[in-house]
This record gives C-alpha cells, sequence and structure tokens, in this order.
C-alpha cells in the first residue's frame, strides 16, 4: 500500500472508529481526502506547507470544473476535517483549513405533502398481502414519526416498544432519540408483526424490523422502488423524504413546539429545524394573494 492509500485509509478509519460518523460522510469525507491529495501531487504541494491560499485556489479549481455551492460547502467541511486528523497525526504544524469559510447556502424550502395527499397514498396500498401491510405499516411509521429512510432501514425489533408506544432510533452520527408512536401506526405495527412479519421471513431469522420477499432486511432501494409504485397509484409524485418533511410541517401548522420538534426530528441545530416554518410562510403568501382584493 503506497503512502497515500495508507493515509486515506487512517484517515477513514479514524471517521468510523473514533468520530462515528455515517458511512456516507465517510465515504464523501474520504473522497474529498483523495482529490486534494490528487490535487498536491499534481501541483507538487506538500501538506506541511500548504496555505489557506493553496486551499482557496484548490475549491476554485474544483468550482471552474463545475460544482455547486452545495457540493462546495461539502469539501470545505471534508477538507476541515482532513486537516484537523493531520494536525492531530502531527503530520502538520499548523492547520490552514480552519480560516475557511463556509459558502452561504440558499434556503431551499422542502416540498411537502398536504394531509389529503398523505391520506391518498396510504390508501392506495393494498393490505391484502403480507408485503402490502408491511408497507402500510412502514410509511404511516415514517410519517408519524419523521423518520428518515436511513432511520426506517436501521430498525430492529429491539428498538420497538409498545406497550409504552415508543421507537428508539438511531440517527445520524449513531444518536439515538425516542420518538412516540400514534395510534394508527400502532395499529398497524400489531397487524405487521402478528400477520405479515412472519409469513415475509420464511422460517428464517432476521432482527431488521422490516422484511423483503425474501426473508431478508428491506433494503433502501426496496423502499423507493415500493413508495414510487404507491405513489404513482395514488396520482402523487413526492419522495419518501417528503413525509418527513410533511410530518413536521403538519405538526407545527398544528400549534407544536419549534424545540419539541426538533428534540423529534433528531436536528442538533434548531435552525435546521425553522425551515419547516417558511413552509407555512410560502401558505400564507399563497392565500393573500388568491383571496385578498390587493393579492
Amino acid at each position: 500500500m503506497d503512502k497515500k492509500l495508507k493515509l486515506l485509509q487512517s484517515y477513514s478509519d479514524t471517521l468510523i472508529a473514533e468520530l462515528r460518523l455515517s458511512p456516507s460522510t465517510v465515504s464523501v469525507y474520504t473522497l474529498e481526502a483523495r482529490l486534494f491529495l490528487e490535487y498536491c501531487a499534481e501541483e507538487h504541494l506538500e501538506l506541511q506547507s500548504t496555505t489557506v491560499g493553496n486551499l482557496i485556489e484548490y475549491l476554485i479549481n474544483r468550482q471552474l470544473e463545475g460544482i455547486n455551492r452545495k457540493t462546495t460547502a461539502k469539501a470545505v467541511s471534508a477538507l476541515r476535517s482532513f486537516f484537523t486528523f493531520l494536525l492531530r497525526e502531527q503530520l502538520i504544524d499548523s492547520n490552514p483549513s480552519i480560516h475557511l469559510e463556509l459558502p452561504r447556502m440558499p434556503r431551499q424550502i422542502p416540498d411537502v405533502y398536504s394531509q389529503e395527499e398523505v391520506e391518498a397514498i396510504l390508501a392506495a396500498i393494498d393490505t391484502a398481502s403480507p408485503a402490502g401491510v408491511r408497507d402500510r405499516f412502514l410509511f404511516e411509521l415514517i410519517y408519524s414519526c419523521g423518520l428518515r429512510v436511513s432511520e426506517a432501514v436501521a430498525l430492529s425489533l429491539d428498538r420497538i416498544y409498545p406497550k409504552e408506544s415508543m421507537l428508539r432510533v438511531v440517527g445520524k452520527g449513531s444518536k439515538e432519540r425516542l420518538v412516540p408512536m400514534g395510534e394508527q401506526a400502532l395499529l398497524w405495527l400489531r397487524c405487521y408483526l402478528d400477520e405479515a412479519r412472519p409469513v415475509l421471513l420464511k422460517g428464517k431469522k432476521e432482527r431488521a424490523l422490516f422484511i423483503n420477499h425474501t426473508g431478508r432486511a428491506l433494503t433502501r432501494k426496496g423502499m423507493w422502488k415500493r413508495f414510487k409504485e404507491i405513489t404513482s397509484r395514488a396520482g402523487v409524485s413526492g419522495k419518501i423524504h417528503t413525509l418527513r418533511h410533511s410530518f413536521a410541517t403538519h405538526l407545527l401548522k398544528g400549534g407544536a413546539d419549534l424545540r419539541a420538534v426538533q428534540t423529534l426530528l433528531g436536528h442538533v441545530d434548531i435552525g435546521t429545524t425553522q425551515i419547516y416554518t417558511h413552509v407555512d410562510e410560502r401558505e400564507l403568501h399563497e392565500y393573500h394573494r388568491r383571496y385578498h382584493p390587493r393579492g
């Protein structure tokens, strides 16, 4: 293994074992570190002598190649992480990345389903089969608990507490949170565990809560495929993650406290949760435009 590959492997191991970052973040950060090391090789630049000017030039080159502000922000975060690692390993004497600033990101208002659209999606699921019961419970749970797809995939039987009507969710950075389940979610949970899951298992042993037709854990790809089929039947467009956005928006519209919604979603920064308040603002503008004589 050459020096560069050994360094990247050591960095990746640190992200996984010590910082406990998600697999997707580890993949992005390791890729960005590799791209920067390749840039250093092309420019005959040593890590020890790298300045903030070198880093800015590198990022400008990436932007000229076509990356957007979101990818630039990821690259900056990755460089900060990588140089922090290099400093800790005493491979450099100072960290020039601390002077990098994240690009200002445009605020994006998430797409949200109306309550009628959510009901139409759930009603479009054929619950006559075990897979249909599973899907009804799966998407009910994602909506009523505000889960990420990755969180739903990772659910196992030992994280479900029916008596307490609670769910133990492992979110980003392996952080756990307890989320209450509503009556509908509990109803479909019982149907799924009592009737559908044993049939799907086909005698196999599997810890995962959601099972596919082979008796193994349902994957993200499997969930996305099922959701696309269901929304097509319902005549509604959107992604599974839109259910999570809808969960937050509907709670806030119902009068829920922003801090409570932050906790339920597992957001570290309340600023991330505040994006959902702008969805209501957009609706207010639409009502004003449509109904007010001076709209």
